[in-house]
């Protein structure tokens, strides 16, 4: 499927802020008084991150090919 250079931009965009979210949730999650009490919510947090940070380098290297 082929995506014009403005909705690759635009996803990133979305992914990126997405990312800004989840790191700042796994801070507040970590902070807790009891994180281990978290301990799902935050692995799931960071394989989040992780999927979201591919995703973005992906489109990063498709607009650069442009």
């Amino acid at each position: 499927m082929e995506y014009s250079k403005e909705e690759l931009a635009e996803a990133k965009r979305q992914i990126d802020s997405t990312l800004h979210k989840l790191r700042e949730t796994i801070k507040t999650l970590e902070a807790k008084e009891n994180p281990q009490r978290y301990k799902s919510q935050l692995t799931l947090a960071r394989r989040r991150v992780t999927a979201f940070e591919i995703a973005s380098d992906l489109i990063q290297a498709r607009l650069e090919e442009n």
